[in-house]
């Protein structure tokens, strides 16, 4: 039987459907201020908005699972999942605030790279979610992201390394390391939310 079959479970699918979407909207949002920044601060007010309805989806999702007696997903499961998602958003919106806090004047290479791989594992968070009432198709994107975490954590060491050579500012060094550990925190949740996605597949089998 489907996932999420009983109407009054609709909620839940629903909801995490939409953060999803919320995740992959702010993870290609940033993709899109650090490829085009400075030129376009104003992006950072959109993710912001983005972490702002990230948080009201959060809470929905746990109102509904305090609220409901039967579900078709282990409660840990769904608190953990709702958490990773929430987690993404948040450490996109953090990283595109450290750009203008510490007046970031041009982007790294690594970073647009760093945010490319960010942005594609939003878009297989989303998709992988669109699924989920059935499962089908789920495993290919978890795969994805798997990958694209490898790809983010030698981006970023390539990244950490470059700021230590060639006599950079230290002060340079601070900024763009905080930029770099946010960048890969984010992709690191996007890793959680598929392997919790996993662990739901293997429970279900």
């Amino acid at each position: 039987m489907p996932l999420f079959a009983k109407p009054g479970q609709r909620t839940f699918l629903s909801l995490l459907k939409e953060a999803g979407a919320n995740v992959e909207r702010a993870t290609a949002g940033l993709d899109r201020l650090m490829r085009s920044w400075p030129d376009q601060p104003d992006l950072r007010g959109e993710l912001k908005r983005l972490e702002d309805e990230g948080d009201r989806i959060t809470r929905d999702i746990l109102r509904q699972l305090y609220a409901t007696s039967f579900t078709s997903i282990d409660r840990e499961d769904l608190h953990a999942l709702a958490a990773a998602l929430d987690d993404v958003v948040d450490y996109a919106e953090e990283s595109a605030d450290i750009l203008g806090l510490y007046g970031i004047e041009a982007p790294m290479e690594q970073a647009v790279e760093l945010t490319g791989v960010l942005r594609d594992a939003g878009r297989e968070v989303a998709l992988a979610l669109s699924g989920l009432d059935d499962l089908d198709g789920i495993a290919g994107h978890l795969e994805t992201i798997d990958r694209l975490e490898d790809d983010g954590d030698r981006v970023s060491r390539q990244a950490i390394a470059s700021l230590f050579e060639g006599g950079i500012d230290p002060m340079v060094v601070i900024r763009w390391k905080d930029v770099f550990e946010r960048l890969e925190d984010a992709i690191d949740a996007c890793e959680h939310v598929a392997h919790v996605l996993e662990g739901i597949l293997l429970k279900q089998a």
